[in-house]
């Protein structure tokens, strides 16, 4: 079975209820959840909150796949891990170890279900063991050091690559990690073993966390929704 957990709580201190919070004339979580639900791969959507008005909302979406989890108060403070929450309904649910489990950002609004089914086929298709979306940046990128000093992370400046020869760094989006419900347990984490990852378009990189945040991506979902 695959399954797509999207993990959202109610509190929030950037932005109060984020997570319900309108963009493009939706909910933020409707975006991801639908992507999820419209995946060809994804046999069950499970939302996680421990919001009452969260569940209302998302009760409204209508997704045949779609299903709320209770989580547990603990597991949404804002010293909780997503790990403790990915856990909790693990356990709960009595999932198979070779589940494969899709563990869904809500504030990466701009994943779409083909990308979703793109990164199980590459997911099936390796001898990895779990994957992570993430864009190619192409920037020459430097490490502070303590000191105040600074040193090049990805090339040597005394040797400036062109930039169509430099193959760059992979950034994790965080919108979609897919790994073994069974490894999820053992290891406690979201990702294990071999690790690949699937590249995704560079602007689904944006993440919601502060309000100028909101206005860049809003806008990018009137071009790619």
């Amino acid at each position: 079975m695959n399954i797509a957990f999207i993990p959202v709580r109610g509190g929030s201190k950037s932005i109060p209820l984020k997570n319900i919070k309108e963009i493009n004339g939706k909910p933020l979580v409707y975006w991801t959840a639908r992507a999820a639900n419209e995946a060809c791969c994804i046999d069950k959507v499970i939302i996680a909150t421990d919001s009452g008005e969260i569940k209302e909302v998302v009760s409204g979406f209508g997704f045949e796949k779609l299903e709320i989890f209770d989580r547990n108060s603990e597991n949404a403070s804002d010293t909780a891990s997503t790990e403790s929450v990915m856990l909790e309904y693990i356990d709960n649910a009595g999932l198979d170890k070779k589940d494969n489990f899709f563990l869904i950002q809500a504030t990466s609004p701009l994943l779409k279900s083909e990308h979703i089914d793109g990164m199980f086929k590459k997911y099936i298709e390796s001898d990895a063991e779990s994957i992570f979306s993430a864009v190619v940046e192409k920037q020459f990128k430097w490490f502070i050091e303590p000191d105040g000093g600074v040193k090049p992370v990805n090339y040597d400046y005394h040797r400036r690559p062109r930039r169509q020869d430099f193959e760059g760094l992979v950034a994790e989006t965080g919108a979609c990690y897919i790994n073994k419900a069974g490894n999820v347990l053992r290891d406690k984490c979201r990702l294990s073993g071999k690790i690949t990852f699937y590249e995704l378009p560079s602007y689904t990189a944006y993440e919601l966390d502060e309000e100028s945040d909101w206005i860049i991506v809003e806008e990018l979902l009137k071009l790619y929704s």
